[in-house]
């Protein structure tokens, strides 16, 4: 442990110091003692030093204190007024900071008093002017007894020493709401947030003032600080924007970490960089695991479903965290489970945000052909929906949608009022940019991404509109048998999309292989993740006996039964005017999937004509290739 007493000439730095030193049992070091003779001079005849007679002494001063921390610690008394001093001197993470500061009549009266000494009384105001408080550490007054002084040091010293177990960086809305069901877990917790003047200021502080019954919650706003206050090993979660942020962050944590410290990455960062950074921090022995958070605000304050890949060492270590926090199955067991190694956390959380674009576009589709075609009122879609709900239909999304349909504002449904462009975060694009990558059919969440796309062009949409002016035909008279089939081509469509989105786990697990366990995956998507649904519950069963929903038993039996409602309500949409990208892509897939000997022969016969790039003949050897002259 390294303590610095810090402050102007005069404050009793070198008194409170050697007596802390003593009742800590620590050794004593005075930085005056290391001024060379030059400075002395200096200082002795009034003239304060500069950069080049405080520098070379700091770095020594600095050297000194190395040399202590390789022991038991040292306690240091030392001027180190400004910032730029105190980081010479930060040479472990281990150091408690404790400013004397008393009023400049009372150091006046001391400096007076003083006998033999080489600083000059006359510097005071020039040590005054040059001092700059910082935010951390201790501040203590000095207008006490020495022992007095000491006494209150070291009884905050014993406040400090709790240390938290678990830190959080990034007060987000995630962040702050997994702090707090930690906190609720009974974990003692450090958290930070950066500081930016006049955009984020006290951040982390705010959340205890909002929230003042949780006594074990440190905030922080100096890294630091922050990471100082952990207990070894640390475990740090990053809950900030995914891309070049996480980076930096991890670039000012390496510095102060340890071998056998981690750092977990909960935010929905792109699976190869969580390779890359886990091979970076794995040269510094610093344990690294990429997870992904599922849950949203609601999820992570109360229990979401957690993700996590990478080191295993590393989550051996923080497993208990984790199942403390997590949202539990029908079963009890909490939704967390060690997903694989790499970067395995952040893609199958990738993975779980494709499935759920294409869940929330196959619902918007199915809300628009009841709202347009046949022109129901929200109410009496969100009743429709509320019966679903008692059926195998039912999910998290379709949940909420109900509560959406059934808000009014001024005797108006809110959802009329809302602009009509879809944003998204980029796990959909990236998603469907690993399906391209690996050559895995992705048209039904592809199309659920660029539904998103289009969308947000509302510009072009609107002008052609006007330059199109394109017949819709709504009513259908018997509007209950419709929705019959409307209910079974929603059905078929989330069986595809889910499929469709572990079909590509699959593939990238078998290439990486990465052993996911899909059945397991499955089960910590069952709640606490935004696409947790009674679906989610029976695939835990039908992936233990295959990795293919599509070749299970019940799976055959219920899409033979919709194939035909599922084509009916695409032809209607599309005859009558109204586009369903998902629905008619889930359609395509599985008449696609289930199509023995497909056209595509004929593509090969073209390749091979303009480009001679052969082909393969089904009454031939599988391995050998062919190539004709198709003009003789």
């Amino acid at each position: 442990m390294i303590i610095i007493v810090y402050g102007v000439t005069g404050c009793g730095k070198s008194t409170i110091g050697e007596l802390l030193a003593n009742k800590m049992e620590l050794p004593f070091l005075d930085a005056d003692d290391f001024h060379p003779k030059s400075n002395k001079t200096k200082m002795n005849a009034g003239i304060p030093l500069d950069d080049e007679d405080r520098i070379p002494w700091l770095r020594n001063v600095a050297k000194k204190l190395q040399d202590a921390a390789k022991e038991k610690g040292a306690v240091l008394a030392c001027s180190a007024l400004n910032e730029k001093y105190r980081n010479i001197l930060k040479v472990t993470s281990n150091i408690e900071w404790v400013l004397l500061d008393g009023k400049k009549s009372l150091v006046e009266k001391r400096l007076g008093d003083r006998v033999g000494h080489f600083m000059n009384p006359a510097l005071l105001a020039s040590q005054m002017e040059a001092l700059e408080v910082p935010d951390y550490g201790l501040k203590v007054t000095i207008d006490s007894s020495p022992e007095k002084i000491v006494q209150d040091i070291i009884k905050n010293f014993k406040k400090m020493e709790s240390k938290s177990d678990f830190g959080v960086i990034g007060m987000g809305v995630m962040g702050k709401s997994l702090a707090l069901n930690l906190a609720d877990n009974g974990v003692n917790i450090s958290i930070y947030n950066r500081y930016v003047e006049g955009k984020e200021e006290g951040v982390a502080a705010k959340v205890l003032e909002e929230n003042p019954a949780y006594l074990t919650i440190q905030p922080f706003e100096n890294i630091s600080e922050f990471v100082a206050s952990l207990s070894s090993p640390k475990s740090i979660l990053l809950m900030i924007p995914a891309g070049k942020a996480v980076d930096l962050q991890i670039q000012e944590l390496i510095p102060l970490l340890n071998e056998g410290d981690i750092i977990i990455d909960g935010g929905n960062s792109f699976y190869k960089d969580t390779i890359q950074r886990s091979e970076l921090l794995k040269e510094k022995g610093i344990l690294f695991v990429g997870t992904g958070v599922s849950g949203g605000e609601e999820g992570a304050r109360r229990g979401p479903s957690i993700m996590p890949g990478g080191d295993k060492e590393g989550f051996s270590k923080i497993e208990g965290f984790l199942e403390k926090i997590a949202a539990k199955d029908f079963q009890g067991n909490p939704c967390v489970t060690y997903v694989g190694p790499g970067g395995s956390g952040h893609f199958v959380k990738m993975v779980h945000n494709s499935i759920e674009y294409g869940e929330m576009q196959a619902i918007a589709e199915v809300y628009s052909m009841m709202r347009n075609y046949l022109q129901l009122d929200p109410i009496k879609i969100a009743s429709i929906f509320e019966k679903w709900m008692d059926s195998d239909l039912s999910s998290y999304l379709l949940e909420i949608t109900i509560d959406i349909l059934r808000k009014y504002e001024n005797g108006e449904p809110l959802i009329d009022k809302i602009l009509d462009q879809a944003a998204q975060k980029g796990t959909g694009g990236w998603s469907l940019n690993t399906a391209l990558e690996y050559g895995v059919p992705y048209g039904v969440l592809g199309e659920a991404v660029m539904a998103r796309n289009l969308s947000a062009r509302k510009g072009l949409r609107m002008i052609s509109s006007g330059l199109y002016d394109l017949e819709r035909f709504p009513g259908i008279e018997d509007v209950d048998n419709f929705l019959d089939k409307l209910q079974a081509a929603y059905q078929a469509t989330r069986i595809i999309n889910h499929e469709v989105g572990f079909s590509l786990m699959l593939e990238v697990s078998e290439k990486n292989n990465w052993a996911l366990n899909f059945s397991e995956i499955a089960r910590i998507w069952t709640n606490g993740c935004i696409i947790r649904s009674k679906l989610m519950e029976e695939l835990v069963e039908i992936f233990k006996e295959s990795n293919h929903i599509l070749l299970n038993y019940e799976a055959i039996i219920a899409l033979k039964s919709y194939q035909g409602d599922l084509s009916y309500v695409v032809g209607q949409a599309l005859q009558n005017g109204f586009a369903v990208p998902v629905l008619s892509n889930a359609i395509n897939y599985l008449l696609g999937v289930t199509t023995a000997n497909s056209p595509a022969n004929l593509i090969q016969a073209q390749r091979d004509y303009f480009g001679a790039h052969t082909y393969r003949r089904n009454d031939k050897d599988a391995d050998q290739a062919f190539h004709t002259n198709w003009k003789e």
